[in-house]
C-alpha cells in the first residue's frame, strides 16, 4: 500500500479524523485479528458483531488509526457514516494516484477486472501468476470479489505494482458497476453467464446485463475479453468501446485452444492459437472446464502486452492457489480425494463431474449437497444435476441434506444402481455426519471421491474429515 497520512484518508472518505497527525504505514484491514503496527483498521459492523467494538484490541496491536462510526479514545479515529462505503472510497483514492501517476520505474498500472457465473477465482489465480512473470502483480488468493475485498485489493497496491487483478462478483444490478467506480479496468474479462444468484436475477439475460456492466466500465483504450463460446458472453460486445477480442475454443475465436487433450490426471494441454502464433500449455491444474479460464487469462495477458510464448510458458508453469478448488489429495490408503466444495452452480457442479470422469479410479463416488440462489427452477435443477451425475459416469451418487433430496431422485431416475453387478447406486444421507459415516464404510483404495456444494452447505469440512481419516493408514 502506498502511505497515506491520516488527513489523506479523512479527505479521501469524507470523514472527520479526531486526533493524530500520523500516517498509515502498513495495511488496511477488516479483521482485529490480524492488525499490525501501522495498519489501517476498518470497523465493519456486521450481523453478529460491530468492528467498533473492537477498537481498542486494534490499538493494542500496534493500529495507527481506525475507520469507525464509533470513534474511541484509544486510537486516532476517522469517522465515517458508513465504513464500507468509505473503504471503497479509500481505494478509488488510491487507484486513482497509482493509475495516475505511474510506477516508481516509470510505467503505467493495468487494472484488469474479472467476472461470470463461475470460474472467476480460477482465471484470476491463472492471470495473476502469468503476469507476476512480467511485473509486479498484486492478485490475492481467495474470493476478494466484494465491497470489502475489491477495495482490500485494491490497497494492496503500491507504487511498484504493475499489474492488479480483482475479481468482480455480482449479487445484484448495479454491483459490478459501482465496483468499476472503485477501480477502474483497463481490461475486462466475462468468463460465462450461467445459473449462479439466478433466484437474485430472475434470467440468464439480467445475469448478463449485470455482468455487462464490467464491459461498458471499460475505457475507449481499453480492451474487452469475451468468450466466443458463450452467446450471452460474445453478446456484450456493442456495450463497450473498448476493443474486444474474443477467447475460446469456436473457430472464430482470436485467441483459442486446438487439439485440447487430458493427461492421466485430469489436466488438460492444448494448442495456444492466436494471430500467427501456436505455443503449446499444459495445464497444472485439473479438469477440461480449465482450458476456458486459462484463455480467458490468456487473452487478459496479451492485452496487458504478454507475448503468446510467454503467456502458454507462465500458463503451463501455473498451480492451483485458493482454497476448496479442484483440490485433488491421494490418500495413504490410495483413495483420492477431490475437494471443490467452495462453493456450486448448476454449470459448476457439471464441469466437476467432468473432471472426475477424466480421473483414473476403480469406482467414482460424488458426493454433492444442495445448490443455493437458484429460484423457483432449483428443485428441477438439482434432479437435473442426478442425472447427469449418471450421464459421467459417477458410480455412487451421495446426496448430502435436505436441499439436496433431488440429485439423488435423479440420479435414480437415470438409471443409478442399475449398472453391471449393480455398483451404481444413489444415496440419500441427512447431513455432513451421516455422509462422514457412510464413506467411512464403502471407500477403498482407487477410489475418487468428489465433494462439492454450494459454500453455505459447508462441505469443505466434510472433505478434511476424509482426508484426516485415511492419514497413517
Amino acid at each position: 500500500m502506498i502511505q497515506l497520512s491520516l488527513a489523506d484518508v479523512a479527505e479521501a472518505v469524507g470523514g472527520e479524523l479526531t486526533a493524530g497527525g500520523g500516517a498509515i504505514t502498513g495495511k488496511v484491514t477488516v479483521d482485529s485479528r490480524t492488525v499490525a503496527p501501522g495498519d489501517l483498521f476498518v470497523a465493519v459492523p456486521g450481523e453478529r458483531v460491530d468492528g467498533s467494538d473492537f477498537l481498542r484490541a486494534a490499538a493494542d496491536a500496534g493500529a495507527v488509526a481506525a475507520l469507525t462510526t464509533r470513534p474511541d479514545p484509544a486510537l486516532p479515529c476517522v469517522v465515517v457514516d458508513e465504513p464500507v462505503a468509505a473503504l471503497g472510497r479509500l481505494a478509488a483514492a488510491v487507484h486513482t494516484r497509482l493509475a495516475g501517476a505511474g510506477g516508481a520505474r516509470g510505467h503505467r498500472l493495468v487494472t484488469i477486472g474479472i467476472t461470470g457465473s463461475s470460474g472467476k477465482t480460477s482465471t484470476k489465480d491463472l492471470l495473476g501468476q502469468v503476469l507476476a512473470t512480467a511485473g509486479a502483480t498484486v492478485s490475492p488468493p481467495g474470493s476478494y470479489n466484494n465491497d470489502i475485498g475489491l477495495p482490500l485489493t485494491v490497497l494492496d497496491a503500491d507504487g511498484d505494482t504493475r499489474f492488479l487483478v480483482l475479481e468482480m462478483g455480482s449479487r445484484g444490478p448495479g454491483h459490478i458497476a459501482r465496483l468499476c467506480r472503485v477501480a477502474r479496468p483497463d481490461v475486462g474479462v466475462v468468463l460465462n453467464v450461467g445459473s449462479a444468484h439466478l433466484g437474485e436475477f430472475g434470467s440468464a439475460d439480467g445475469i448478463a446485463v449485470a455482468k455487462g456492466e464490467l464491459v461498458a466500465a471499460l475505457p475507449a483504450e481499453g480492451t474487452a475479453v469475451l468468450n466466443a463460446d458463450d452467446p450471452r458472453v460474445v453478446g456484450m460486445a456493442p456495450r463497450t468501446r473498448a476493443r474486444v477480442v474474443t477467447t475460446g475454443r469456436s473457430v472464430g475465436a482470436e485467441v483459442r485452444a486446438e487439439d485440447v487433450v487430458l493427461d492421466e490426471a485430469g489436466r488438460a494441454g492444448f494448442t495456444l492459437v492466436t494471430g500467427g502464433a501456436r505455443a503449446a500449455v499444459g495445464l497444472q491444474v485439473v479438469g477440461e472446464h480449465q482450458v476456458a479460464n486459462a484463455l480467458s487469462a490468456a487473452g487478459a495477458a496479451l492485452a496487458a502486452g504478454m507475448t503468446p510464448e510467454d503467456v502458454a510458458t507462465a500458463l503451463s508453469a501455473a498451480v492451483p492457489r485458493s482454497r476448496w478448488r479442484m483440490e485433488v489429495t491421494r490418500r495413504e490408503d490410495g483413495v483420492t480425494v477431490v475437494n471443490d466444495a467452495y462453493n456450486a452452480n448448476p454449470e459448476s457442479m457439471r464441469a466437476a463431474l467432468a473432471a472426475l470422469a477424466g480421473l483414473p479410479a476403480r469406482r467414482r463416488v460424488a458426493v454433492l449437497g444442495g445448490m443455493a440462489e437458484l429460484g423457483p427452477g432449483a428443485a428441477d435443477e438439482h434432479e437435473r444435476l442426478g442425472r447427469d451425475a449418471v450421464a459421467a459416469g459417477v458410480d455412487l451418487v451421495v446426496a448430502v441434506g435436505p436441499d439436496a433430496v433431488g440429485i439423488a431422485d435423479g440420479a435414480l431416475a437415470a438409471g443409478a444402481g442399475r449398472g453391471e453387478g449393480g455398483d451404481q447406486g444413489a444415496v440419500r444421507v441427512p447431513d455432513r455426519a451421516a455422509a462422514r459415516e457412510l464413506l467411512t464404510e464403502v471407500l477403498v483404495p482407487g477410489d475418487v471421491v468428489l465433494v462439492k456444494a454450494s459454500r453455505s452447505y459447508g462441505l469443505e469440512v466434510l472433505a478434511a474429515d476424509l482426508l484426516a481419516a485415511g492419514a497413517g493408514t
